[in-house]
């Protein structure tokens, strides 16, 4: 009898969230990956296959602040970093691709905090 994989199940409902979020290049996708420890997002544009901005807890700009890199903290410093290298490149409206993960946590305070930096999504 097969055994309830947790990660197998988000990767499931991440491919049907991926049926109708595609990033184009007016409006790139912000796609998440969350880790125990760290936390990633990253800007792309799915028409041409490239990632636009990315940012993340292991970044050297977030390095030597962040206390823990796994809370909701340095969540929010993530999408703050994000949204302003976005807004550097002139981007300014995104499609949000959560990863198959709820939106609660870590998630909705990445999401939250790049709105409030200046990403409209």
């Amino acid at each position: 009898m097969p055994r309830f994989n947790r990660n197998l199940a988000r990767r499931k409902r991440h491919l049907r969230l991926r049926k109708r979020v595609i990033g184009t290049s007016e409006r790139p996708r912000l796609n998440v990956y969350r880790s125990l420890n760290h936390i990633y997002a990253q800007i792309i544009d799915d028409t041409v296959g490239k990632t636009l901005v990315a940012a993340s807890t292991l970044d050297p700009a977030l390095r030597g602040q962040l206390e823990a890199a796994g809370n909701t903290e340095a969540a929010k410093a993530v999408g703050e970093l994000l949204a302003q290298r976005a807004l550097d490149k002139g981007i300014k409206q995104v499609v949000f691709d959560r990863g198959g993960y709820e939106y609660t946590g870590r998630i909705a305070a990445l999401a939250d905090a790049a709105r409030e930096a200046g990403l409209d999504f």
